[in-house]
């Protein structure tokens, strides 16, 4: 059973290449700071702008700096089964722990055929490792429904877990329903994690984090209280790390000479900028990601800024890892030059 808190690592860049000597700083600082696993090549890690080279590499990277010091998965999920089976045979060639399986994108397979031709041939082929699907039907088109979900676990004793980021508590709840008591359900939405997981008939076991890889000390501590009972003090640091659960998107009103526009800044844009601008490695975000608009980027400093006058502890970690002073860069416009477009037009 997968129980805790997960990292969804950022992958690092510099010249627009992997930066391993950042990575390696990235994976240092996550289990140091009591991180139960770390996912290599997440959605949060731009797999989807990553060449499978490069996806191999960060994966062989994660997975020999976690040996024996933390569970490692590998983000091995395609829209192409063939594509998808390579990719897990080099992740659990790597040591991998467990491989998580997002819902095949664009070509909107259904429920039945996300099972039956992807889902089970991965986990047959691959019995002894665990097999994680990952529903986010938002990002997909698509959706592992929980009727199938409950036909894959009763089949395939290496299913027993999903990353649950439907945002739908509805959905939730018919998962723990059809797939039973001992099923493992995780969150995949920081902001989403608490009520999961205090939530009886749904009785999350732990969450695969984006704001852990900045602040992976307090996001564990808070799994950790839920986990045990402890709804007070997870509830005071649950307050304490809502605005940098808010970063997952950031959502702004941009003005252009045709009218308003919205303008979603998506994971990991939001959390990469602020990276940056702790002094924390990240480089910026392959295309077609971009920028922060300035609200963004104002909506990313305020946030950052209310943590650190309200409850400095959650930063102080990073501060001390990576010798930064944090205030003073908060404070000081040379930290955000360059992370945010000049203008919409």
């Amino acid at each position: 059973m997968l129980s805790g808190c997960f990292t969804a690592l950022i992958t690092p860049f510099k010249n627009d290449a992997v930066d391993e000597e950042g990575l390696s700083q990235l994976v240092t600082f996550q289990i140091d700071n009591g991180i139960d696993g770390i996912l290599a090549v997440g959605t949060t890690g731009e797999s989807p702008v990553l060449h499978w080279e490069e996806h191999n590499l960060v994966t062989e990277k994660v997975a020999a700096a976690t040996k024996d010091k933390c569970i490692c998965i590998a983000g091995t999920g395609s829209n192409n089964t063939a594509e998808a089976l390579e990719g897990s045979r080099h992740a659990v060639a790597a040591g991998v722990h467990a491989l998580l399986l997002v819902d095949p994108y664009y070509n909107g397979p259904s429920s039945l055929e996300i099972r039956r031709e992807y889902v089970a041939p991965i986990a047959a082929a691959f019995p002894d490792t665990q097999i994680i699907p990952y529903v986010i039907p938002g990002r997909t088109g698509a959706q592992l429904l929980p009727e199938d979900l409950a036909l894959l676990s009763r089949k395939y004793p290496n299913v027993g877990t999903v990353k649950e980021a439907t945002g739908d508590l509805a959905n939730m709840r018919h998962t723990r329903k059809c797939c039973g008591p001992d099923f493992t359900i995780l969150s995949g939405d920081d902001g989403l994690t608490f009520e999961m997981m205090s939530t009886p008939d749904i009785g999350a076991a732990g969450v695969i984090s984006v704001a852990t890889n900045i602040a992976p000390k307090a996001v564990s501590q808070m799994v950790a209280h839920l986990a045990a009972g402890e709804t007070d003090a997870a509830t005071q640091l649950n307050t304490a790390l809502a605005p940098l659960f808010s970063l997952v998107t950031v959502k702004t009103t941009e003005k252009t000479a045709y009218g308003d526009v919205v303008c979603r800044a998506r994971n990991p844009l939001a959390l990469k900028t602020l990276m940056s601008i702790l002094g924390m490695p990240s480089g910026g975000c392959r295309q077609p990601l971009g920028k922060m608009t300035r609200n963004g980027l104002n909506t990313v400093l305020a946030a950052a800024r209310k943590i650190q006058t309200d409850h400095p502890e959650i930063f102080q970690p990073a501060a001390d890892f990576f010798n930064v002073d944090i205030p003073a860069r908060l404070a000081n416009p040379a930290s955000w030059e360059g992370l945010s477009y000049k203008d919409y037009a």
